[in-house]
C-alpha cells in the first residue's frame, strides 16, 4: 500500500513531450495490409525493427507488404541512446530463424528484402552465422529476390563476421554509422566511430561488387560541417549510398532531440553528398535505412551501370 511507482508524477515532474512538425507527422497504420503483414510476422515468430524501433513509416510499408525482419531475437546487449530495442539479456538463437525469414519473403512476394539485428555480443560470432543461414535460406526458397543486410559492428569479431557474410553474397550489405564521431560517447557510447568505417572497407575488400550502404540521424546536436567529413570518411571507405534522417525520440528516457531539422536543409545535403559521388542518396525528414529499399537499389543499380557505360566510352575513346 505505501508503493508509490503508479501515482502520477506532478505535472511540473512529466517529461515534456517535443512537438513534431508538420512535416514530421505521418497517419496512424489502420490499412488491411498492415494488419495481414502484422499477422504473418506473429504467424512465423518473426520479429521486425519496424516495430521494435518505433519506425514511423510502419503504416505505409507495411500496407504495401514490406517489412524489416529483425534477426537474432528482440533483446539488444547494447544500451544505445537514441535506439528503443529492448536491453538485456537475450534469449537462445531461434534455429528456425532463417527457413521463417525466407516463408515470410515467399509469402509477401518480395523483390527486395532488407534483414537486420539486434547486437549480440553475447554469441561467439557476433550473430554473423545467423546471417548467413538467413542469406542461403533465402537464396534457396526465393532466388529471385535480391538481400540488403544491415548488421551491427561485430564488435572484436569484426573480420571473421565480414568474411562469412561476404561469402554467402548479400546484394547490399549496410551497416550505419548513426551519428557524427564527436556525439559517439553519449549517443552510441559501446561503439567506435572508426571501427564501424573499417566494417564498411572490410566489405568491399572482400567483394567489390556488393553495394555498401550507411546512415546518420539528424537533429542530435551535429554541425553541418561535421555531417560532410562524415560524408568524406564515407566515401573514402567506397560506400555506395548513404542515408540521412531524422532522429525521433522514442522515450522520454532516450536521448532529446535536439533540433527538427528542416525538409529544406535535408535536400541541401542531398545535394551535396551527390557531388562527393555517392550512387545514390537518401535525405528526407523521414528516410530510415530500409525505407523504399528496393527502390532505391533498382536505382543505385542503374546509377552504377550508367556509371561503367560511361568509363568504357572514355575508355574506349582514349584507345
Amino acid at each position: 500500500m505505501n508503493d508509490l511507482s503508479s501515482t502520477p508524477a506532478p505535472e511540473d515532474d512529466r517529461p515534456v513531450r517535443q512537438r513534431k512538425p508538420d512535416w514530421i507527422r505521418v497517419k496512424a497504420p489502420v490499412s488491411k495490409g498492415y494488419h495481414e503483414t502484422r499477422k504473418m510476422m506473429r504467424e512465423l515468430n518473426l520479429n521486425t525493427v519496424c516495430e521494435e524501433a518505433a519506425c514511423p513509416n510502419i503504416g505505409e510499408c507495411w500496407s504495401k507488404k514490406h517489412a524489416t525482419v529483425m534477426i537474432l531475437g528482440d533483446v539488444c546487449t547494447r544500451a544505445c541512446a537514441f535506439c528503443n530495442v529492448k536491453t538485456g539479456m537475450p534469449r537462445i538463437v531461434d534455429p528456425m530463424e532463417p527457413e521463417n525469414t525466407a516463408i515470410a519473403a515467399a509469402k509477401m512476394g518480395l523483390e527486395h528484402i532488407v534483414i537486420t539485428s539486434v547486437d549480440r555480443d553475447d554469441l561467439p560470432d557476433g550473430g554473423a552465422g545467423q546471417f548467413v543461414k538467413v542469406i542461403q535460406a533465402l537464396r534457396r526458397e526465393t532466388p529471385n529476390t535480391t538481400i540488403e543486410i544491415l548488421t551491427p559492428d561485430f564488435r572484436g569479431k569484426m573480420r571473421a563476421a565480414v568474411e562469412a557474410i561476404c561469402e554467402a553474397g548479400p546484394d547490399v550489405y549496410n551497416h550505419n554509422l548513426e551519428t557524427v564521431p564527436r556525439l559517439y560517447p553519449t549517443i552510441r557510447p559501446g561503439a567506435r566511430y572508426y571501427a564501424s568505417l573499417r566494417l564498411l572497407e572490410e566489405v568491399k575488400s572482400h567483394n567489390p561488387l556488393i553495394f555498401t550502404k550507411s546512415g546518420i540521424m539528424l537533429g542530435l546536436g551535429e554541425q553541418r560541417l561535421e555531417v560532410h567529413q562524415v560524408m568524406d570518411d564515407m566515401r573514402s571507405a567506397d560506400v555506395d549510398f548513404i542515408t540521412m534522417g531524422q532522429y525521433l525520440q522514442p522515450t522520454p528516457k532516450h536521448a532529446k532531440v535536439e533540433d527538427f531539422v528542416t525538409p529544406k536543409a535535408f535536400d541541401a545535403f542531398g545535394s551535396i553528398a551527390r557531388a562527393k559521388g555517392f550512387l545514390q542518396v537518401a535525405s528526407t525528414p523521414l528516410t530510415r535505412s530500409s525505407y523504399h529499399a528496393g527502390d532505391d537499389f533498382a536505382q543505385m543499380q542503374a546509377a552504377r551501370e550508367a556509371k561503367l557505360a560511361k568509363q568504357r566510352a572514355k575508355e574506349g575513346k582514349g584507345a
